[in-house]
């Protein structure tokens, strides 16, 4: 990746080309769509279960380990 896609005015066009490139490319969406086995209904199944396998690994392991570090507990109330 050339130096000049992390330059600032290019970020724009860096994170929309992940999404879709208007040049016949689709970025790393397409990228796993195709690399998916089966028909186009057993994608969709698969993908729903990654879908549903990341979250459930969100929920179970990665929130709870970052909650501690973050400061939403760190609560100061006045007695007034």
């Amino acid at each position: 990746m050339p130096h000049s896609l992390w330059r600032l005015g290019n970020l724009r066009h860096c994170a929309v080309s992940l999404v879709w490139y208007g040049d016949g490319r689709d970025g790393m969406y397409g990228w796993i769509w195709r690399h998916l086995p089966g028909n186009t209904l057993l994608r969709a199944l698969i993908s729903l279960v990654l879908v549903l396998a990341v979250v459930y690994v969100l929920f179970q392991y990665v929130f709870p380990w970052a909650e501690p570090l973050l400061p939403f507990n760190d609560v100061t109330v006045d007695n007034q």
